[in-house]
């Protein structure tokens, strides 16, 4: 493997890092910042301490990496079609993220008649979820058949499903006001290790051309 496209798979194993250490460091500028409360949106949202540089931190930086990352596995795994789709849908993933920097929330990120900028923001968030869940779908069966991991057939498969579980439970906290934050940094936390998996299996020297071949 090119020392180029290790390094653009690479980029998957530093996205949780990314988010974490971005999440965590702009939190510290917003004063009485819950991250079991509060969404991760609200560090970007409109008149919010952290609005001004909160998406340059997060969402753009991750959207480069997610670019990046897709470009990889379609190098990667170019020999499979279903392989190239889940690029696609990392791709697409990627443009959500730019899209919730872009578009910021309103004030609260909750509001009774959301703006033009919250209904895309909104948007942009459901095209993520999308996205990356069905890319971790396609992996229960890519796994094992094109990357030769059964391991990492299981693990998507499991992601997928826990992506699904606390997706539920974000919707109920919403509506009910307690532990949103929580339950949405389980979601994309869970989303997000799925990338680091698919990253470092992919990097792994010791395929055997047959496997790559695989048709799918």
């Amino acid at each position: 493997m090119k020392t180029f496209d290790r390094l653009l798979l690479a980029t998957g194993l530093l996205i949780p890092l990314w988010l974490l250490a971005g999440v965590g460091l702009t939190a510290l500028a917003y004063p009485g910042y819950d991250h079991l409360q509060q969404a991760m949106s609200q560090l970007g949202a409109v008149g919010a301490p952290t609005h001004g540089f909160s998406p340059w931190v997060n969402n753009f930086p991750l959207a480069l990496l997610f670019g990046l990352f897709a470009w990889g596995l379609a190098r990667r795994w170019r020999h499979s079609g279903l392989a190239r789709l889940s690029a696609g849908l990392v791709l697409l993933h990627a443009v959500g993220s730019l899209g919730t920097g872009w578009f910021p929330c309103d004030q609260g990120c909750a509001p009774l008649e959301p703006s033009f900028s919250q209904q895309m923001h909104n948007l942009s968030g459901l095209l993520m979820f999308l996205s990356l869940t069905l890319a971790s779908v396609l992996w229960i069966w890519l796994g094992k058949r094109v990357a030769g991991s059964p391991w990492l057939g299981r693990w998507s498969l499991l992601c997928s499903v826990l992506a699904m579980i606390t997706v539920v439970l974000m919707a109920k906290a919403a509506q009910g006001g307690e532990l949103f934050g929580l339950y949405q940094r389980l979601n994309y936390g869970i989303s997000v290790l799925w990338v680091a998996a698919l990253a470092l299996q992919s990097l792994r020297w010791r395929f055997r051309d047959g496997l790559q071949m695989a048709i799918a």
